[in-house]
């Protein structure tokens, strides 16, 4: 069996692992990527690209039918081609995926090695004929769909985000189960493009929401234009035929019993490292047998292994695999030199409408009794009341004596904007007066972020109680 002697060997080439070559590569010089599946990240794939192409068609015919509101009328009934728009999905994700593509195919054929990477022990790995012997390692093979047992007899009824990119045409109906970023985003797109949905969850959560005030005004709005009940009671789920038929307790009170095509489990991701022969070395592994690692140095205990992206688990996002890639490839192409790297400021924005955008320290990480809480509702607010877009909710948390910005969690409109903005100030440490120092213009949905910095800041005792309806900067601010 051939061997092979490098410095670092990175297992997956998806964002984390391109991350963490690039970066092993400023260091070392024998630095080797392994992977066994088709080049192209989970982004590009059955991600985020993939799942925007689906929610920017649902929201085209989304305006179209509520252009009336504004004296907009339209002759003629609005009709969605379900096959024209998978085609075009799958044409541009392929797009994407061919970019990513074309930057692994282009580094340095040495660098590359086929094949499925498992742990002979601590420094060797198996890949396929060779043996990888490498001074250290990093771990980023991905995540994959976590599927709950009671699914498992609906065969291929049943389906995760992943399959949904490859529908040549829109099925008639679907039961989606986990209002999560997932489930939220494809169920309310799909019932926007004429998809009969029912979306299911548990406990009560919607999305990645942990402010009850927020969280309440999400379900609400959502569960008004299409079926969402979060903490939904399933009594019967079984296989007939091409149908999948679901005994529930509706959430308007009685049992409803009903059929649909497909049923689609938004249950979570969990990581890939099953495959990986880890029980072959020493490496400290939790209770699902990932392994335990620091998440400022992404070290496995005190080892010359390293994780980086979905695989480690600690924000499955894409800019937060690329920076654990930055962090894990540098410290392994520089081991035993182990250094801390830089981690921004939490931001995660789920692209439902209205928006939901989390920044900083959620609302359930906040200390008791040392923060206090300001917000603004967007259903009077002026420039979303103009684009008929005011439904939603923002809280802003300070910290009492201090008066520095903690966090925030939104649902609302431009909340991918406005998630950026509260994460800058966030990751720049501005206190709440630093920040309503800063420029707002009139018109626009911003000036609902100073009302509620206004609203902080006087619960903080640092400024005055804002006056109802200032027309300081316009009407409906």
């Amino acid at each position: 069996m051939d061997e092979i002697k490098v410095d670092v060997a990175i297992i997956g080439a998806g964002t984390a692992g391109l991350s963490a070559y690039r970066n092993a590569k400023k260091n070392s010089e024998r630095v080797v990527l392994i992977e066994g599946g088709p080049y192209g990240t989970t982004c590009a794939r059955v991600g985020c690209m993939p799942s925007k192409l689906l929610i920017a068609a649902a929201e085209a015919v989304h305006q179209i039918q509520r252009a009336p509101a504004f004296g907009i009328h339209i002759n003629g009934d609005v009709r969605v081609d379900g096959r024209e728009v998978m085609a075009r999905v799958k044409r541009e994700r392929d797009r994407f995926v061919g970019f990513v593509v074309d930057s692994v195919e282009n580094l340095p054929e040495e660098d590359r090695l086929r094949g499925y990477a498992r742990f002979i022990d601590n420094h060797r790995l198996q890949v396929d004929g060779k043996v990888v012997h490498a001074d250290a390692i990093v771990i980023a093979t991905g995540s994959s769909p976590a599927v709950p047992g009671m699914f498992r007899d609906l065969g291929d009824r049943l389906l995760v985000n992943d399959d949904i990119f490859e529908w040549h045409d829109l099925p008639g109906s679907v039961a989606v189960f986990g209002p999560g970023v997932i489930g939220l985003e494809l169920g309310q797109a799909l019932h926007r493009l004429g998809v009969d949905v029912r979306l299911f969850g548990r406990g009560g959560n919607v999305g990645p929401l942990t402010d009850p005030a927020v969280l309440e005004k999400c379900g609400t709005t959502l569960a008004e234009e299409f079926y969402l009940d979060a903490d939904a009671v399933i009594g019967a789920l079984s296989r007939e035929e091409d149908r999948v038929v679901i005994t529930y307790k509706h959430r308007d009170g009685g049992q409803r019993t009903e059929s649909f095509d497909f049923v689609i489990a938004a249950t979570g991701r969990t990581p890939n490292v099953r495959n990986l022969g880890l029980e072959n070395t020493d490496l400290p592994l939790d209770d699902r047998g990932v392994p335990v690692h620091d998440p400022f140095t992404l070290q496995i205990g005190e080892s010359h292994v390293f994780m980086a992206g979905d695989a480690a688990n600690n924000r499955p996002l894409l800019h937060e695999a690329a920076d654990e890639g930055r962090i894990a490839g540098d410290n392994a192409g520089r081991f035993p030199d182990i250094r801390a790297g830089l981690r921004r400021s939490a931001l995660g924005i789920v692209f439902c409408d209205p928006q939901i955008a989390m920044v900083g320290c959620a609302y359930s990480k906040l200390s008791e009794g040392c923060f206090a809480v300001g917000e603004v509702s967007f259903d009077d607010q002026g420039r979303s009341r103009v684009m008929l877009r005011n439904r939603g909710l923002l809280r802003v948390y300070g910290e009492h004596g201090t008066g520095l910005f903690k966090g925030a969690e939104m649902f609302g409109p431009a909340a991918e904007h406005i998630g950026h903005l509260l994460a800058w100030a966030h990751q720049r440490k501005m206190t709440v007066a630093e920040m309503l120092e800063m420029p707002f213009y009139h018109p626009v949905i911003e000036e609902g972020v100073r009302t509620a910095l206004r609203d902080l800041n006087s619960k903080l005792h640092l400024g005055p109680r804002p006056v109802p309806g200032c027309l300081d900067c316009g009407p409906g601010a």
